[in-house]
């Protein structure tokens, strides 16, 4: 599995993004890995949920096939890379899922250009930099490529390695994600007055605690009161803990096809 059926590059916003396509059918889904991934990252997810719609993966700028540009990494300038990408492609409006990087990326892109979103899935990504555990943030505040003889060890970098133009490009990416992951940001009234029914979904292990995923929720106008006995719900936006997992498995699990089928066919 895993094999796409199409792929290419497009421009979109001054990158040269690289897709692939598989699936056919239903409204696209558009889907965007986190940081240092390629569309590989996901394994079989991303045949699971293109049973019954076309399914495109993407990878931005500086990540895999997609060549770097001048340009420093900013959640907003991805957002708009992505929407620039469904243009180019002619697919919108889309549904969008993103995790971790891929899914503050696909929030901010959701907020800039709601038309062009149907529905949102975000996977392990806050709507604040403080949504991050401390412990995370301290990580993330030495990220560069002072790291770089830890990170060409991990599977992100042979994945990055096995199909990048330029493999040297590495440690740029190094040091323009700790630029990006290091960007203060609150997002909290941006979340609040979306429209674009969206899924939220967090490991219960995960690198953000339950309880901003709560307040996600909360901003989006979920769990603030019974949904009565007739079973109507106060809100079209939906919010799941996957248990047992982490920041570092969730975007392969199963149960994430199962809940964001779920809501996208719903």
């Amino acid at each position: 599995m895993n094999n796409p059926r199409e792929s290419g590059f497009v421009q979109a916003n001054g990158v040269e993004m690289y897709w692939e396509g598989r699936g056919s059918g239903g409204v696209p889904l558009v889907v965007v890995h986190g940081g240092y991934g390629v569309t590989t990252m996901f394994g079989d997810v991303l045949d699971q949920l293109a049973l019954g719609r076309r399914v495109i993966a993407i990878e931005l700028q500086a990540h895999g096939h997609t060549s770097d540009i001048d340009r420093p990494f900013s959640y907003e300038s991805f957002g708009d890379d992505i929407a620039a990408f469904v243009a180019a492609l002619d697919v919108g409006p889309v549904d969008l899922l993103g995790y971790s990087l891929g899914g503050g990326s696909s929030l901010r892109a959701t907020i800039q250009h709601p038309t062009a979103i149907r529905r949102l899935v975000v996977v392990s990504a806050p709507f604040r930099r403080s949504g991050w555990f401390p412990d995370v943030l301290i990580g993330m505040d030495h990220m560069g490529r002072d790291l770089f003889e830890q990170l060409q060890h991990s599977p992100m970098y042979a994945a990055y390695t096995a199909v990048a133009a330029d493999p040297a490009g590495f440690l740029a990416l190094m040091d323009k994600t700790g630029g990006i992951l290091r960007q203060p940001y609150d997002w909290t009234d941006d979340v609040r007055t979306m429209t674009t029914p969206t899924l939220y979904v967090l490991g219960d292990a995960d690198s953000i605690s339950p309880a901003h995923a709560a307040e996600f929720y909360a901003l989006r106008g979920g769990g603030l009161r019974d949904a009565g006995w007739e079973g109507s719900l106060p809100t079209p936006n939906r919010l799941a803990i996957l248990p047992g997992r982490t920041h570092y498995d969730i975007f392969s699990a199963p149960e994430l096809v199962d809940v964001a089928r779920a809501f996208l066919d719903g």
